[in-house]
């Protein structure tokens, strides 16, 4: 088995989520892959901190975006950037989300994305291109906000969520 800090957990916030998923970095290109895959739905790549007060303040709005755009090919992908997971669980206590959470323990995901400020944020279009990049919280519940997201989609675009590939399971 690799060494924790090789690894990439998968927490899924909810009141009765699965045990984490653990996930070898070297499977990390074959989950960026999946999320950008064309044809795939687009995707909201999150890198935050617990520490970081801009971060925390717009993570309820992601699941406020999440929510509204539940039927949609749409999914929210939170890259925690190198914390213990147990720091990670106190915060997902306080603030529960019900979209993946990865815990980037070697920052792996963080330069593939070449995270540099956090938080930093990515919406992939179904195309597989990044359309959109945010450095700094927003109110991802903002209609602007989600006016460009739905733009990203075929009309009538609707599909049940899939969540993280068979690569990350």
């Amino acid at each position: 088995m690799p060494m924790m800090s090789a690894l990439l957990v998968v927490l899924l916030a909810a009141d009765a989520a699965p045990p984490p998923v653990r996930v070898d970095v070297a499977e990390l290109p074959a989950i960026m892959a999946a999320i950008k895959a064309p044809g795939a739905q687009a995707v909201l790549v999150n890198v935050w901190a617990t520490w970081c007060e801009p971060c925390r303040e717009e993570m309820p709005s992601m699941k406020k975006l999440r929510a509204s755009l539940a039927g949609k090919p749409f999914e929210v992908l939170a890259v925690n950037l190198g914390e213990p997971e147990r720091r990670v669980k106190r915060f997902l206590d306080e603030v529960p989300l019900d979209f993946p959470v990865l815990l980037d323990r070697d920052s792996a995901a963080a330069k593939l994305w070449r995270a540099r400020v956090l938080p930093v944020s990515f919406v992939v279009g179904p195309d597989g291109a990044i359309r959109y990049s945010v450095l700094g919280g927003i109110d991802w519940a903002d209609e602007k906000v989600r006016s460009a997201i739905l733009a990203l989609m075929p009309p009538g675009a609707t599909q049940p969520r899939a969540g993280l590939s068979a690569a990350s399971r």
